[in-house]
């Protein structure tokens, strides 16, 4: 496939992965599940299956480990992490070369969806506990939940949230058309997690 075919939308770049995130990420992660103070990255390209050959460019350029590859309908998405932040970088700059991407190519977060409901109901929080990988939603609880494209970008807003602000980390997904998050906690602490979030999403560049 030429190199021109490949489209890069997002790449993510998480300084210091947060304890919540990085238990959340050792449920959901089918390669080497990292660990919490971490540095990661998400890339995500377009077509889907192009990821095979990002992912090869990455592991073979650097002291980077796979935590997660998804090739779903649409786009690929890899995520890898280092001890140091500067391996993550210096690893995705030689994918990203090797496709012969420039960051001014990627696209730039958009929330779609952002909603906090206060007092859960009970049948609610069963539902969504029903479908997360991280901590519970207790009835009652206030609940933070984030859509965001692209998918990759839900990552970044979950590691901010933790960081920032005193929530659980229920659920987040990072691929797919679009991604999205659930945090709870307080009133204070989930309407403090949307604002968060969108500070971090709302600055229009790529992180």
């Amino acid at each position: 496939m030429p190199e021109s075919a490949v489209a890069v939308r997002a790449r993510v770049l998480i300084d210091k992965l947060q304890p919540q995130c990085a238990a959340f990420l050792g449920t959901v992660s089918r390669g080497d599940p990292p660990l919490a103070g971490q540095a990661a990255a998400y890339i995500e390209v377009a077509p889907g299956m192009a990821i095979n050959l990002l992912t090869d460019v990455i592991l073979k350029s650097g002291n980077v480990r796979p935590g997660m590859q998804v090739v779903e309908r649409q786009y690929g998405l890899l995520e890898v992490h280092a001890p140091s932040p500067n391996d993550v970088t210096a690893a995705l700059e030689t994918g990203l070369g090797s496709l012969g991407a420039s960051v001014d190519e990627l696209m730039a977060p958009e929330v779609v969806s952002s909603n906090v409901i206060h007092s859960v109901d009970p049948y609610q929080a069963q539902l969504i506990n029903r479908i997360r990988h991280g901590g519970l939603v207790l009835p009652g609880d206030s609940l933070f939940v984030l859509e965001v494209e692209p998918a990759p970008f839900a990552a970044l807003a979950a590691n901010e949230a933790e960081k920032r602000t005193d929530v659980t980390i229920c659920e987040f997904r990072s691929y797919g058309r679009t991604g999205n998050l659930y945090v709870s906690g307080d009133a204070d602490s989930t309407q403090s997690a949307q604002e968060v979030c969108a500070e971090v999403l709302g600055a229009g560049v790529p992180a």
